[in-house]
């Protein structure tokens, strides 16, 4: 028989606030955290904005005795981290990072994050390759790289860059014993790793696990890949809290951003047996993919709506008892339009019934890190609140959406997480009030 999963924490770092409780405030509040990009000069692009998470200094995040272990860390692998500490906080579970003697089963403990393509430190390589020139400095030498250049990269230098990192360190801080696994699929990533930490707590495998993603593209390589694919908005660099705009008829494109989103995922009956604070059942999960494009979606969003048909089948209820969806909403408009259609082919002509909260206007595209999608639709149940739609002003092809301006009380049962990714995944969560 398949168990029942419950949430029993959230963990973030967002462009909008470090914490769960800090993300939660400041969505509410309308803040924006997208602003001109400060971790270097950006300049010389085109898009000069970001969604960047707040300053913060990793050591205060992680035990003394793990202190150098974050040397070999890349940001990406630090949001995560941050934001597993903070889940475990709000889980109330002291792991191995908070005791000698663990009252928990580390041993039963899952963990599954996603993560994207982990961009390596330029000043790091560039330092490297200039040991590695020609005479005349124009081409790289190969044997001058292996006998000179690599000797100026810490021998530990690749760790800091493997995907699997991000599950690897939270795993080690936390002394997780269970089934660890690591998803990468872009802006799907976070929401495919919930769903097999779900499958797992389901079957037995586990009794809790800590999952979601985490990613930033907040560097030289990972922004120009952005630029070149003409993915975000270059029409706002001076007033970027305006630049990114889901479905709305203005829209010009997202912009980079970074974050990481986990849950604490548990057995219902561990969650009770602990006396665990629960903030929601996750009931259905669905994946699909598109087998359309690389570089777009499914215009007809045939494949998307597919993702969370499969995953309102399998908890067993109706498209009318969704209460709230919070969906990728990136502020693209060809593909907000395939959204969209994805949207009409699940809620068709009740889609204007369903209210939408798409967050991208306020935190940017987070790609891996789009948990904290997943942790806006879970809060919002939790709190009884749909998010405003920030920045959509005036729907895209005179369609008509249920979003607000401002947020709005409500009776949250049901709520849907979902997401596409470039390369065609898509995925979706049901979250259900206990």
């Amino acid at each position: 028989m398949s168990r029942r999963v419950v949430i029993t924490g959230i963990g973030v770092a967002s462009p909008i606030g470090i914490g769960s409780a800090a993300f939660w405030k400041n969505l509410i509040a309308g803040e924006v955290g997208v602003r001109r990009i400060t971790q270097f000069d950006p300049s010389a692009f085109p898009s000069q904005i970001a969604g960047e998470v707040p300053a913060y200094k990793i050591g205060e995040h992680v035990p003394k005795s793990y202190r150098k272990g974050t040397k070999v860390m890349a940001r990406d692998i630090e949001l995560a981290v941050i934001a597993a500490e903070d889940a475990f906080n709000d889980a109330g579970l002291q792991t191995k990072a908070h005791t000698e003697s663990p009252t928990i089963d580390l041993a039963r403990f899952g963990c599954n994050i996603g993560a994207g393509l982990i961009s390596v430190d330029l000043n790091e390589l560039t330092a490297a390759l200039s040991q590695s020139q020609t005479a005349d400095g124009g081409k790289l030498d190969i044997k001058k790289w292996g006998s000179e250049g690599m000797q100026k990269l810490t021998p530990l230098w690749l760790l800091k860059y493997l995907p699997n990192m991000l599950s690897c360190h939270v795993t080690i801080v936390h002394g997780l014993r269970g089934p660890s696994n690591t998803i990468t699929c872009a802006d799907a990533s976070s929401h495919l790793a919930i769903g097999e930490a779900f499958r797992t707590i389901q079957r037995g495998g586990a009794d809790l696990a800590i999952c979601g993603g985490a990613e930033t593209k907040i560097q030289p390589m990972g922004l120009m890949r952005q630029c070149l694919m003409k993915r975000v908005s270059t029409a706002h660099n001076e007033d970027p809290d305006q630049a990114v705009r889901p479905f709305d008829a203005a829209a010009t494109g997202s912009c980079v951003g970074e974050g990481g989103g986990l849950f604490i995922l548990e057995s219902l009956e561990h969650a009770e047996k602990r006396g665990a604070k629960i903030y929601a059942e996750l009931v259905g999960f669905g994946a699909s993919q598109d087998v359309y494009k690389i570089t777009a979606p499914d215009p007809s969003g045939h494949s998307y709506g597919k993702a969370i048909t499969k995953a309102l089948a399998e908890a067993n209820l109706p498209p009318t008892a969704v209460n709230l969806v919070i969906p990728a909403g990136l502020g693209i408009p060809s593909h907000d339009r395939a959204e969209l259609e994805g949207l009409h082919n699940v809620f068709g002509g009740g889609l204007d019934r369903v209210p939408l909260a798409p967050i991208k206007g306020q935190i940017g595209s987070l790609a891996a890190g789009s948990g904290v999608d997943a942790a806006a639709a879970v809060l919002a149940l939790h709190h009884n609140t749909i998010p405003a739609a920030v920045n959509t002003t005036k729907v895209i092809d005179g369609k008509t959406l249920n979003v607000s301006a401002k947020p709005r009380d409500a009776k949250i049962d049901v709520a849907v997480s979902t997401v596409y990714s470039l390369g065609g995944q898509n995925a979706a969560l049901v979250f259900k009030k206990l």
